[in-house]
């Protein structure tokens, strides 16, 4: 479903999997990227704080909530998320280019 780009059906079917599994990464990370694609970044940033939860040093989770949270106008908290993902994989370029988009 995720790579027809059918994430709002995607987002449902993962819901239910995360509801019976909400601490497996393999579920929540889909979740949290069908959420952003669908545009739903509240749902989005729900999900990228439940994956830091399983793995607090994902740089990938750190910019998808970094992300989720310059969507929402909360900037500040974007940034500081976005420099964890840099401080975590300073070879990123697209990190990197996030946080010096942001500002």
């Amino acid at each position: 479903m995720l790579r027809r780009r059918h994430h709002a059906q995607a987002v449902v079917v993962l819901e239910r999997a995360a509801r019976l599994e909400p601490m497996k990464g393999s579920i929540v990370e889909p979740l949290a990227l069908a959420c952003y694609n669908s545009g739903d970044y509240a749902r989005a940033a729900e999900a990228f704080a439940r994956l830091l939860e399983i793995d607090p040093a994902a740089p990938h989770a750190h910019f998808g909530l970094g992300q989720s949270l310059k969507r929402l106008g909360r900037r500040d908290d974007a940034r500081a998320h976005l420099r964890l993902a840099v401080a975590l994989a300073p070879e990123d370029r697209l990190y990197r280019d996030a946080l010096r988009r942001l500002g």
